[in-house]
């Protein structure tokens, strides 16, 4: 019998666990992090095209890209050909390229499966599609697990959330692309299971008689929550299950938002839309990469000049140009965990050209984040309703998930449940654990 893992592969991080009938063992696959058995799910992709992943990506990109020196040239990158009424003309397309770019980073993989309008990403002269850089993430982290273990690995048993899509043909089409990345990364085998479903089993572990349980896993890309019969194999039943496209990615965007604009000049540039479209851009990290152009630094400069909101603008020159975004982002998420065990924080970062500071309170969070408060409470009491079971029926509420922390929903567990019945599984483990001890039931 070939070996056959669990991984998580998460939209922050990922894991790999395996199961011999009695023990999970977490492998500590990122020996650079603070804890080896979490690998940020981040990629980084060299110039000469050499890839990286987890703490290891992001060292290296620090390392090349953060205040270095850029050379942009111009480039052909096509032509269009247009044809109307009596004219028809080809016309060359150039771009700007900045030759001295070593590498390029990326995170937030998985979430780029669930967008039907992301086709995928150039990386220098190459074109990568979603599955392809999923492929590469997922080859490494192979790489990873079978020097651990000295042996190679034949099968997966991989996560999947209840929803990629409401609707159905994407879904499908999300974890076909997902399968398919799995089989060009190595794999013979690839199998799937829910990850609320995951970490119900690992769960089930701990527990010595039949119990009805709620499954809250609350990530970074979305929330997927089941309602099971757990404590006997044989009567092991999933009454139901959901999931809502909202999660600890979702918050971090919502703080840049409604907090941290304003030090980049929002609301300072009434007159001049190419900034306040570049401001905007901020909360997207796919976009920021896109911003680094020769006009766009010409267009900041002039308006720095003129003396409108210099010290904003400046920051905003710093944050694209410098390579600063990841740290910035960082920084932000940062301050959302901070907030699980403090009433308040401070949003900081300095560097070149850029000197932010922000006082930001778990008050002020709740308040920025509570639509998506309702949408969690409304899919939860929705999948609870098509159980079929009262909340009195309910025996225990496992939180998982690094977003599951955040007190204003343990709060409203609390409220709906009851606190006593709340629980907690290991934030980033308990889906790998749960994962790879399905795959060992299923030989």
């Amino acid at each position: 019998m070939s070996l056959k893992v669990g991984i998580d592969f998460g939209t922050s991080n990922s894991g790999v666990a395996i199961y011999d009938g009695q023990y999970v063992k977490m492998l500590p696959v990122d020996n650079l992090n603070v804890t080896p058995e979490v690998i940020r799910s981040a990629l980084y992709v060299t110039r000469d095209y050499r890839s990286y992943i987890g703490q290891e990506a992001i060292q290296l990109y620090y390392r090349d890209n953060v205040n270095r020196q850029r050379r942009f040239v111009k480039q052909w990158a096509g032509e269009i050909d247009y044809r109307g009424a009596d004219i028809h003309y080809v016309q060359d397309v150039f771009v700007f390229e900045d030759e001295l770019k070593p590498g390029r980073l990326m995170q937030y993989l998985k979430t780029a499966l669930r967008k039907q309008d992301y086709p995928g990403t150039r990386i220098f002269e190459r074109f990568y599609k979603v599955g392809n850089l999923v492929q590469i993430y997922l080859s490494q982290l192979k790489a990873r697990a079978e020097k651990l273990l000295g042996e190679p690995i034949q099968s997966v048993l991989l996560g999947r959330p209840v929803k990629f899509s409401e609707v159905q043909e994407l879904d499908n089409k999300a974890e076909d692309i997902l399968r398919q990345a799995a089989f060009e990364a190595g794999f013979k085998n690839v199998d799937f299971e829910l990850e609320p479903v995951a970490a119900a089993l690992y769960y089930e572990q701990s527990i010595r008689g039949p119990q009805n349980v709620v499954i809250f896993d609350f990530g970074g890309g979305t929330l997927d929550i089941a309602v099971m019969r757990l404590g006997n194999p044989i009567d092991r039943l999933v009454y139901a299950s959901g999931g809502v496209d909202v999660a600890g990615s979702d918050f971090d965007r919502a703080i840049i938002e409604k907090r941290m604009l304003p030090h980049f000049g929002y609301g300072r540039m009434k007159f001049q839309p190419e900034i306040s479209e570049m401001i905007q851009a901020i909360p997207d990290w796919l976009a920021i990469p896109e911003l680094g152009t020769p006009q766009n630094r010409h267009i900041l400069e002039k308006a720095i000049k003129s003396g409108t909101a210099p010290v904003q603008l400046k920051a905003l020159q710093a944050l694209i140009y410098n390579d600063l975004a990841f740290n910035f982002y960082s920084r932000v998420e940062a301050a959302k965990i901070a907030l699980s065990d403090r009433g308040a924080t401070v949003i900081s970062l300095k560097d070149n050209g850029i000197d932010l500071w922000e006082l930001y309170t778990r008050t002020q969070f709740e308040k920025d984040i509570a639509e998506y408060q309702g949408r969690v409470e409304k899919v939860l009491l929705e999948t609870l309703e098509k159980s079929g079971l009262e909340t009195g029926q309910v025996d225990a509420v496992v939180k998982t998930g690094g977003s599951s922390s955040i007190p204003l929903f343990s709060q409203m567990l609390s409220r709906i449940f009851g606190a006593q019945k709340v629980k907690e599984s290991n934030a980033f483990s308990s889906v790998a654990a749960g994962l790879a001890i399905r795959a060992n039931l299923q030989g």
